[in-house]
């Protein structure tokens, strides 16, 4: 599979896609980061850098167009414009590349406000366009937490197929979904718990993962002071202070976060920690300007530290220090850390791209 990809980041997609074979034939990143990155790991890929030129490129021909254009005209964050705002016409300029360079497939990634922009209008706009440049079309909005990363983070993916919207569909659904017969919410669950469970799991180095430096035992709840746990056993959480052993890993309780004595994920501002309703809390929050300040975690009774770039890198999926590159003539040691945060923060989860992927592959090979 020949693909394209635009608003390329620091390429999710070829990570994901390296096992399949798959390779790239262009990117287009303006940002100087993601593109000093792209060039360090793929020096032999052309980087046509702004996608609104994109008729004077001599792009090859490809089997598949993949981009997620910026999402800040449609976050709740942002300031809502949708269409409106130059960045988010960038969807139409997406959707002009598609109908020139006629690819087999495509891929589009989004934040879930994308949905309700404009009153969900905006979101029309896109996919009734995908339909009259001839693209069947499914949407579905997707989770990384099940796709063995340890963070929330839920992105709306559009799957278009040339002519054929039951291809797009059995992309991103189960054949009993597509049918009309949704399987039973029971195995779904029991399936979710055999990916998250293993995402859990680790070993200890020089730096651990982020799974196992919050993994905890009942008997090791209080006192925690930041110690490595020896006991990586998976535990989930019940009720304040007690835990079960069941192997299945579950987002971390965050309703006693006042004590300190529970594990929890703060916002970089340190202002409160960023809870959720139902008393669960995100692994990965990224705030500040551009999303460029990392997140922290509280790990010990009145202790706080920042992730590290490479923890932030796990949790998308990357391999390890793959953003840590020789930058700004200073070796690869001393790349800083703040354009590496901002870079994973920005970018797509690897393990959901290389499930599309192996989705898209098995539609091929039938």
């Amino acid at each position: 599979m020949k693909f394209g990809s635009v608003c390329s980041g620091v390429e999710a997609a070829s990570v994901a896609w390296e096992p399949l074979s798959w390779k790239a034939q262009f990117f287009s990143e303006i940002e100087k980061f993601p593109s000093a990155v792209l060039a360090h790991h793929y020096p032999d890929v052309p980087n046509y850098g702004d996608m609104t030129k994109f008729k004077e490129w001599n792009a090859n021909t490809i089997d598949l167009l993949v981009g997620g254009t910026p999402c800040q005209s449609f976050s709740k964050a942002g300031l809502r414009k949708g269409l409106d705002d130059p960045r988010g016409n960038l969807m139409l300029t997406y959707l002009a590349m598609a109908e020139q360079l006629k690819p087999k497939w495509l891929i589009w990634e989004n934040v879930p406000g994308v949905l309700s922009s404009n009153g969900g209008k905006d979101f029309g706009t896109f996919l009734s366009a995908l339909g009259q440049i001839g693209y069947g079309f499914s949407y579905r909005v997707l989770d990384a937490q099940y796709f063995g990363v340890a963070q929330r983070r839920r992105r709306v993916f559009v799957v278009g197929h040339l002519g054929n919207w039951k291809r797009a569909a059995e992309v991103l659904f189960e054949p009993e979904s597509v049918s009309g017969h949704p399987a039973p919410s029971r195995e779904a669950k029991k399936e979710t718990s055999s990916y998250t469970s293993s995402s859990f799991k680790g070993n200890y180095g020089e730096t651990r993962y982020l799974a196992d430096t919050l993994t905890v035992g009942a008997n090791q709840y209080s006192g925690f002071i930041g110690e490595p746990v020896l006991d990586t056993t998976t535990y989930r959480s019940r009720d304040f202070g007690s835990y079960i052993e069941d192997d299945i890993a579950s987002t971390i309780c965050a309703r006693d976060y006042k004590m300190f004595t529970d594990l929890v994920s703060f916002s970089s501002n340190m202002s409160e920690p960023d809870c959720q309703v139902d008393g669960t809390t995100p692994t990965l929050k990224l705030g500040g300007s551009g999303g460029a300040n990392p997140p922290a975690v509280a790990f010990a009774q009145n202790q706080v530290r920042r992730l590290t770039p490479r923890e932030t890198e796990r949790l998308q999926g990357f391999p390890d220090d793959y953003t840590q590159i020789p930058w700004r003539n200073k070796l690869a040691e001393y790349c800083p850390s703040g354009p590496r945060y901002k870079a994973m923060g920005n970018s797509m989860a690897v393990p959901v791209m290389r499930w599309i992927g192996e989705r898209i592959q098995k539609q091929d090979n039938q």
